[in-house]
């Protein structure tokens, strides 16, 4: 098995790929099922649009979780049939905040794939993943329009969101009502 240096001093294997991979697939099942809930549930004048988006990017995430199942299977492994936990509320900015959240993890599992899947060669894997995280960035952009935020910046690595960030006023997006 042939071990490749990835960003220094991490090492990636093929065999170590198809297990990221996995945890992506498992990301992509519970993106499904969370997309086709909120959709369903969130009512109301001021959410009928982010509704409609959300069936959208139901589908979308079931064509990435094929693609990605394609990939591990290439890579001789058995693709994951669980998906990740998913958080539920009866409150609409925080359905989409969670869904935002999500994505923003996606975001940044998918930009270490690629650079993964290029130091081992394969270019082609590599361009899939692309294809999906283009479509996960426009996710963010559709949930952070939706909440009245920036979109957050991921390009300084790990999480840096500070706990008081959760439910700030959301001056020009959907408020979060008042107890």
């Amino acid at each position: 098995m042939a071990v490749v240096q990835f960003d220094g001093a991490v090492e990636i294997t093929r065999d170590r790929l198809a297990e990221l991979l996995n945890e992506d697939l498992s990301r992509e099942y519970q993106s499904i099922i969370s997309y086709v809930v909120y959709s369903q549930v969130l009512s109301g004048a001021q959410y009928t649009d982010i509704a409609a988006q959300l069936e959208i990017h139901a589908r979308q995430e079931l064509e990435h979780a094929l693609t990605i199942s394609r990939q591990i299977d290439y890579l001789g492994k058995m693709p994951a049939v669980t998906p990740k936990p998913v958080r539920t509320s009866k409150d609409a900015v925080d359905m989409l905040r969670f869904d935002l959240e999500n994505e923003n993890d996606t975001v940044r599992n998918y930009r270490d794939r690629v650079r993964q899947c290029e130091a081992l060669g394969e270019y082609a894997m590599a361009e899939q993943i692309r294809q999906i995280l283009m479509q996960e960035q426009d996710h963010q952009i559709d949930l952070a329009t939706a909440l009245g935020e920036e979109v957050p910046d991921l390009s300084l690595g790990p999480r840096r969101r500070s706990l008081s960030k959760r439910h700030p006023s959301l001056a020009g997006g959907l408020k979060k009502k008042e107890a």
